[in-house]
């Protein structure tokens, strides 16, 4: 395994573009860059640059990833580049992406289901609570188009990897998965993200492990905000996430697995107003809308919830009042920097007393 960073969110990645942003990532002590989408690394699928980019990556010995974008047709009109890249045709616009990534041997490419909506505050800011069309409604409509992207990935060796996104279940990803065939689609497995469907991380680890082929590793606060949690990233080992539980899950499965810190953006690079992100946890409609989660489960992740409380109570960690005023007030380049190398020695640091495969840069 190799620690790595997320492409779009380190420091300064619009400013320095992909592929001076390896020379910082190596600066950094990262072994790699995972960019969510191909069409972040060139909107127009510039053969020539995505080719500077692989080989400036392989010149430093480092990963790159990459992925291509929303496989929901409930949610892609909300990304118009993916249709744009193929002249009006979503299908030609993903086909033309697959080859781009297949041309510089990234074969794991990063998908998900919908967007996050942070104009709203608790569950209809995720589509899964939408009322127009029901959330089983899109996952078959998302099931029928991975299997139309599924003879162009099996012709070039490609894997369509969804990600544990903010609105859709670990269970709810096994099952796409195995309908559509472990040959051609996968995971990316968000240590965090699985929190907002009231999912205990090291269960949905479990499940997920056969599965996963990339990753997004985070952490988060879960608070207790009257009859609410609070959602608020952290850096690794500031939250929730057990990764001393969770790491030896995934390297038995996936040995090779590349571990890619998705750290909070810096202020400096995306000034914006932190939405309030909250989990309705004890709301019947919040709880109906998650069928497969069992009162085992649910009792281990409220479990988790209250130790994490006792870890607000003694001061070890700030309450997210304090850190979100905090965030808007310094957290810049430096922060941003001290957060992606905490979360990194974090992750570092448990591979190495548990003995895990862990590769570091030459």
């Amino acid at each position: 395994m190799r620690i790595g960073v997320d492409g779009r969110k380190i420091p300064e990645a619009a400013k320095r573009g992909p592929v001076a942003s390896f020379d910082h990532a190596r600066d950094l002590g990262m072994e790699g860059l995972f960019f969510r989408t191909v069409l972040d690394m060139s909107p127009t699928l510039d053969a020539g640059y995505l080719g500077e980019i692989k080989q400036r990556a392989d010149e430093l010995g480092m990963y790159l990833e990459t992925g291509l974008g929303k496989v929901n047709p409930y949610a892609t009109p909300e990304a118009p580049e993916l249709r744009l890249i193929g002249d009006g045709d979503i299908v030609a616009g993903f086909r033309r992406m697959m080859e781009a990534c297949a041309a510089i041997d990234c074969r794991e490419l990063w998908v998900a289901t919908a967007n996050y909506k942070p104009a709203f505050t608790g569950r209809f800011a995720y589509d899964r609570f939408r009322t127009d069309v029901s959330w089983s409604e899109q996952l078959a409509a998302t099931a029928r188009f991975l299997k139309k992207l599924a003879p162009i990935a099996r012709d070039l060796g490609i894997h369509l990897n969804l990600e544990t996104h903010e609105e859709i279940t670990s269970f709810e990803l096994v099952r796409l998965v195995e309908e559509v065939g472990p040959d051609v689609t996968g995971v990316v497995f968000d240590t965090a993200n699985v929190l907002q469907r009231g999912e205990h991380p090291v269960w949905s680890a479990r499940r997920l492990a056969p599965y996963v082929r990339q990753s997004h590793v985070k952490d988060a606060l879960i608070a207790y905000d009257g009859a609410v949690l609070d959602f608020q990233m952290r850096p690794c080992g500031g939250g929730v996430v057990d990764f001393r539980a969770i790491l030896p899950i995934l390297a038995e499965a996936n040995p090779d697995l590349n571990l890619s810190i998705e750290n909070y953006e810096s202020f400096t690079d995306r000034p914006r107003n932190p939405p309030k992100m909250i989990i309705e946890i004890a709301d019947p409609a919040w709880l109906e809308g998650h069928p497969d989660l069992s009162v085992e489960e649910y009792a281990a992740y409220l479990e988790m919830v209250q130790d994490y409380a006792k870890r607000i109570a003694s001061g070890e960690v700030p309450d997210r009042e304090t850190f979100a005023k905090w965030a808007v007030e310094n957290y810049h380049y430096d922060e941003t920097v001290k957060y992606i190398q905490q979360s990194a020695a974090h992750i570092r640091g448990i591979c190495e007393d548990l003995n895990l495969p862990l590769k570091r840069a030459a």
